[in-house]
């Protein structure tokens, strides 16, 4: 009998602290492994996962003791919280804990792809010396767009505004007049799309959103735009990103999620030698430090409820 089964990968400090409280089983590889994961959950209280492991209703039945699933991070799209809801089981994300890390991924890759310099390693080693080819773009004075307006967008706005950039946001569920868009113009969808230089995503995969960014969105933004997505596999149509990026359209992508992770070999060679294309493995929320705050809150989160 377990109170605590984390099944993904956890700060090892954050798990140390967790265990001062709990009888904890850490097996990062049970969110690959499906039946071993529901017999080791049988008499557990706590579930502590990241984006792999699915928490769904057969999951929740084999798990009746079950109090609280912890997230390490913030996407909920693997875990079924009516189900949730209806087993009386509360969900608590890491809410904020990694918004620092995305919003310096988003600065970053914003500024390697507008200025698109920084791809010349090779041929400057072998003496080629291509300096007419790596004219580059200046952020400063263009225009940001931000898809959703929550905490990470917000910390995204507030570093693009601080390197000169003008930035824009649309969140439909947010209302205009809240205090919290500051700077940042609040605009329609299709606004959004016709004006941002640089577009980056911050809204959770739905219905709604899946594919929201198609070829025809992609091709309403200026030519020569860059589009980042840090959010969610599956709100951007990779096939029609993929397009964009080789007819020249779009000015380059950096893409940190995926439909299916990790990419399969099909998937995989779709993306091979396409221009201005950056590819991380969904590692753009961690970092060192967040890795600890992530955890940590966790912790409390899991405390709070087991009432340790």
């Amino acid at each position: 009998m377990s109170d605590v089964v984390v099944s993904e990968f956890m700060a090892e400090s954050a798990l140390e602290s967790l265990t001062n409280d709990f009888e904890v089983v850490y097996a990062p590889t049970l969110a690959g492994d499906r039946e071993a994961l529901l017999a080791t959950v049988a008499d557990t209280r706590a579930l502590v996962v990241r984006n792999r492991t699915i928490v769904d209703a057969a999951l929740l039945a084999a798990a009746p003791k079950l109090k609280v699933v912890g997230r390490l991070g913030v996407g909920l799209d693997n875990i079924d919280l009516d189900a949730c809801d209806s087993a009386g089981v509360e969900v608590r994300p890491a809410t904020g804990a990694n918004a620092v890390a995305v919003a310096e991924y988003v600065l970053a890759t914003a500024l390697m792809l507008v200025r698109g310099t920084f791809t010349s390693t090779i041929q400057v080693a072998e003496g080629s010396w291509p300096r007419a080819e790596m004219v580059g773009r200046e952020v400063a004075g263009r225009m940001a767009g931000l898809l959703g307006f929550g905490d990470v967008a917000r910390r995204v706005a507030g570093l693009l505004g601080a390197v000169g950039m003008n930035v824009a946001a649309h969140d439909p569920y947010l209302d205009k007049a809240d205090s919290v868009w500051g700077p940042v113009q609040p605009v329609g969808f299709t606004d959004l799309l016709a004006n941002s230089e640089v577009l980056s995503i911050h809204v959770p995969l739905t219905d709604e959103t899946r594919h929201l960014i198609d070829a025809d969105a992609m091709a309403a933004m200026p030519a020569g735009a860059v589009l980042i997505n840090t959010s969610r596999g599956g709100i951007v149509d990779e096939i029609a990103l993929i397009g964009a990026l080789r007819s020249g359209h779009l000015g380059g992508a950096a893409v940190d999620v995926f439909a299916n992770e990790p990419l399969d070999g099909d998937t995989g060679e779709r993306f091979r030698n396409v221009p201005n294309l950056l590819l991380t493995p969904h590692v753009a929320g961690i970092t060192v430090e967040s890795e600890e705050r992530v955890g940590h809150t966790v912790v409390r989160q899991v405390c709070q409820v087991l009432g340790a």
